[in-house]
C-alpha cells in the first residue's frame, strides 16, 4: 500500500499534472460563472481535448473542472438569483436575499468556505471507501453490475423532477438513444436511419452538449437583456462568512455526509443532494423564521452538500463504471477515451491512479475556493454584461467541441437536432438529467444482462448480491413515489397554460419516436431487438398516458407545464433562436463552417446586440482567430461547404 501511495504522490507533484489540473479549475470556474454552461456541458467541452493526453494529466484536468463547477455556480445564484447550475438552485433561496440586503460578500464567503470543506470531506470519504470496497468489488459478477444499472436508472427516473411519469419516460428516451448503432450481442445496426454516421452510435459529448448547454443558452437569450438587471455591490463580511461556517461546522459536516451518500447512489447528484440538505437544515433548525429571507444556514447546507457530492459521485463511477451524476457520465466517457476501464481492473492494477484522482479532487477544491474569493469583484461586473455578447462565444465553443467527436458533418447536425429536442424538453418540464444517465447506462445494462444470461443462465437472479440490490431498488422506488414530489421542475414554475396544442404536439412527437423504435426493433434478430423493443413498448404506453393527462388538463400530475405560457414583455420564443441555429447550419453548409460562423457572429451581433461596427469586427475576428488556432493545434480541418466542393470538382480547367 505504501508503494501505491508513493506512486500517487509522485504523479501528483511531478510532470504536467498540476498544470492541467489548474487548467481544469480555470475552465470549471468559467463555466460555473457564466450561466448556460454547467458541470455536464463543461465536462463535455473538455472531453475532446483528452485525446492523446497522458492519462494522469487528463484526469487531473477533468477532476479540476468537476471539483470547482459547483463553487463557480454560486456567483450567479447569489448575485443575480439565477442558478448557475441545477445543483445551485437551493442556494438562491437565501443567498440572493442576502445579496439584496448588502451581504453578498458574507454569502459568497460562507459559500466558498463551506464548499471547500464539503469537497475535502468528500475526498476523505472516497479515500477510506476505496480501501474497504476492494473485496466487495471482487465479489461482484455481471448480475450484480446489471442490478446496479437498474438501481441507477430507477433513482434517476424517479427523483429528477416532480413528475414521476415524465422522469421515467425521459430516462427511457435516453436508453433508446443509447441503443442507436451496433447491437452488443450481434453488431446489427439498430435505429441508424440508413446512415453510416449512426452505425457507431451517437457520441456522448454531443448528447451532453445538446441536451443541456443549448437549451440553457437559448433560454438566457430569450430574456433579451443583461444577465443581471442591476449590478449588486458585494459589501463587507468576508470574514463573517468564514466565522458563520466554523460556527455551524456540525451542520456542514452533516450536509457533507448527505452529499457523499447521495453522490454514491448512481444517477442522483448535486441537485438532489442540495435540496435534501436544505430541507434538512430547515427541519432541524429551532428558528426557521429567516429561511427564504436571507439565513446564512440556507447557503451553508446546500453548498457543502453539492461539493461533497463530487467525492461520492466518484464511488460508483470508479468502482462500478456507473456514473453517479450527469457530469460523471461525461467523466466516464473520458476514462474510456483514455483507455482506462473502471471497476475491478482499475482498483487492482492502477490503484495509484485512483488515489491521484482523489487527491486532485481535494487540491482542486482548495484552489478553486481561493480563486473564487480573488475574482469575486470582477465576476460581479462580468455578470452584468448583456448575454447577447456572451452567447455567440458559448455557441462557437459548443459547436467546436461537438465537431471533435468524429469530425463529421453529422456531429453538427446531431447537435442541432438533439438541441431542439432539449429545448422542448426544458420548456414542457420533461427532466433532462434522466435522459443523459439513461443514454450512458444503456450500453452497460444491455451488455451486463446478456453476460449474466450467458454465463449463469437465470440462476443469477438468486444470487444474494442481486437480491440485496433488487430490494434496495424497490425501496428507493417506493421512497421516490412517496416523497418525489418535493423536487422542483427545471425551468421554474409555469403559469396558467393557455395554449395546450404545443405540448400535445411535442408529446405526440415523442410517441412517434417510441413507435419507430418498435418498428425498427422488429427488423432485427432476437438478441438485437429485445432491449430496444422492450423499452419502446413500455415508453409508448407511458407517453400515451401523458397524452391522456394533458387532455384532462391534470395539473395534479404536473403534466401541464409550459415555460412560455406567460412570457415576460419583450421575451422572444424558443423558435426564434432555434431559427438562428438552423440558419447557422444552413450558411455553414453553403460556404463552410468557419466562414458560416463568422457571418453568424457578424449578423447576430448587428441584429440582436446592435453592436457598433468596431466591436462587431473585434468580436468576430477573435472568434475566427480562436477557430484558426484550434485548427492548427489539433490538426483539424473544419467542414467545407457546397461552394468549396463545387470549386474543387475535377473541372477541365482545374
Amino acid at each position: 500500500m505504501l508503494d501505491v501511495i508513493g506512486a500517487a504522490l509522485v504523479d501528483l507533484v511531478t510532470g504536467w499534472h498540476l498544470f492541467y489540473m489548474m487548467v481544469g479549475v480555470f475552465v470549471g470556474l468559467l463555466v460555473g460563472v457564466l450561466p448556460g454552461l454547467g458541470g455536464i456541458a463543461g465536462m463535455a467541452i473538455l472531453l475532446p481535448f483528452v485525446y492523446g493526453m497522458d492519462p494522469v494529466s487528463a484526469l487531473g484536468m477533468l477532476i479540476g473542472l468537476a471539483a470547482v463547477v459547483p463553487t463557480g455556480d454560486t456567483f450567479t445564484s447569489i448575485l443575480m438569483g439565477i442558478p448557475g447550475g441545477a445543483s445551485s438552485q437551493a442556494t438562491i433561496l437565501d443567498g440572493f436575499p442576502m445579496a439584496k440586503r448588502g451581504e453578498a460578500a458574507r454569502a459568497l464567503s460562507a459559500s466558498f468556505f463551506s464548499s471547500m470543506l464539503g469537497g475535502l470531506i468528500g475526498a476523505v470519504v472516497l479515500t477510506v471507501f476505496i480501501v474497504v470496497a476492494r473485496p466487495v468489488i471482487l465479489a461482484f459478477s455481471s448480475g450484480e453490475l446489471f442490478m446496479f444499472t437498474v438501481l441507477g436508472l430507477s433513482m434517476v427516473g424517479v427523483l429528477a423532477g416532480s413528475s414521476l411519469l415524465k422522469g421515467l419516460l425521459s430516462c427511457a428516451l435516453g436508453l433508446l438513444l443509447g441503443s442507436v448503432g451496433a447491437a452488443p450481442a450481434t453488431s446489427e445496426g439498430r435505429l441508424a436511419l440508413g446512415t453510416d454516421y449512426l452505425i457507431d452510435g451517437i457520441p456522448l459529448v454531443i448528447v451532453g452538449l445538446s441536451i443541456f448547454a443549448v437549451p440553457e443558452i437559448i433560454d438566457l437569450l430569450r430574456r433579451n437583456s443583461s444577465i443581471s438587471q442591476a449590478p449588486l455591490g458585494l459589501g463587507a463580511g468576508w470574514m463573517q462568512g468564514i466565522r458563520d461556517t466554523l460556527k455551524n461546522f456540525g451542520l456542514v459536516l452533516r450536509c457533507s455526509a448527505v452529499g457523499c451518500i447521495i453522490g454514491a447512489m448512481p444517477g442522483l447528484g448535486g441537485t438532489v443532494a442540495s435540496w435534501l440538505a436544505y430541507g434538512h437544515v430547515v427541519q432541524t433548525a429551532r428558528d426557521r423564521s429567516q429561511f427564504g429571507k436571507g439565513d446564512v444556514r440556507g447557503v451553508l447546507a446546500p453548498e457543502s452538500a453539492n461539493n461533497a457530492v463530487q467525492g461520492g459521485d466518484l464511488v460508483p463511477t470508479l468502482l462500478f463504471g456507473i456514473p453517479g451524476s450527469g457530469s460523471m457520465a461525461i467523466f466516464l466517457g473520458g476514462l474510456v477515451l483514455l483507455g482506462i476501464q473502471p471497476g475491478i481492473s482499475l482498483i487492482e492494477n492502477r490503484l495509484d491512479l485512483v488515489y491521484t484522482v482523489i487527491w486532485s479532487l481535494a487540491i482542486a477544491n482548495v484552489v478553486g475556493a481561493g480563486l473564487c474569493v480573488l475574482i469575486s469583484p470582477w465576476v460581479a461586473y462580468l455578470t452584468t454584461l448583456p448575454y447577447v455578447y456572451v452567447a455567440p462565444y458559448m455557441l462557437m465553443t459548443i459547436f467546436f467541441a461537438a465537431f471533435q467527436a468524429t469530425t463529421n458533418w453529422g456531429d453538427l447536425l446531431t447537435l442541432v437536432g438533439l438541441g431542439i429536442l432539449g429545448c422542448y424538453l426544458r420548456r414542457f418540464g420533461w427532466p433532462r438529467p434522466p435522459l443523459l444517465i439513461g443514454f450512458v447506462l444503456a450500453h452497460s445494462a444491455e451488455i451486463y444482462f446478456y453476460q449474466a444470461i450467458q454465463f449463469q443462465g437465470w440462476s443469477w437472479l438468486s444470487r444474494p448480491g442481486v437480491l440485496a440490490i433488487g430490494t434496495f431498488t424497490l425501496v428507493s422506488l417506493w421512497l421516490g413515489v412517496r416523497y418525489g414530489r418535493a423536487a422542483i421542475d427545471e425551468g421554474g414554475v409555469s403559469g396558467r397554460v393557455i395554449k395546450m396544442w404545443p405540448q400535445l404536439l411535442f408529446t405526440v412527437a415523442l410517441a412517434a419516436i417510441f413507435a419507430y423504435g418498435i418498428y425498427d426493433s422488429l427488423q432485427w434478430s432476437f438478441l438485437a431487438r429485445t432491449f430496444p423493443l422492450g423499452i419502446s413498448i413500455a415508453a409508448l404506453a407511458g407517453t400515451l398516458a401523458v397524452l391522456a393527462l394533458l387532455f384532462r388538463a391534470d395539473y395534479e400530475h404536473k403534466a401541464v407545464f409550459d415555460t412560455e405560457a406567460e412570457p415576460e414583455p419583450g421575451t422572444r420564443s424558443i423558435e426564434h433562436y432555434l431559427l438562428w441555429l438552423v440558419g447557422l447550419m444552413a450558411v455553414s453548409a453553403l460556404v463552410g463552417f468557419v466562414i458560416g460562423l463568422a457571418l453568424f457572429f457578424a449578423v447576430f451581433l448587428h441584429v440582436k446586440a446592435q453592436a457598433p461596427v468596431w466591436r462587431n469586427a473585434v468580436m468576430t475576428g477573435s472568434a475566427v482567430a480562436f477557430l484558426a488556432a484550434m485548427s492548427y493545434v489539433f490538426v483539424l480541418d473544419f467542414p467545407s461547404g457546397l461552394l468549396q466542393e463545387f470549386v474543387d470538382m475535377p473541372w477541365p480547367f482545374n
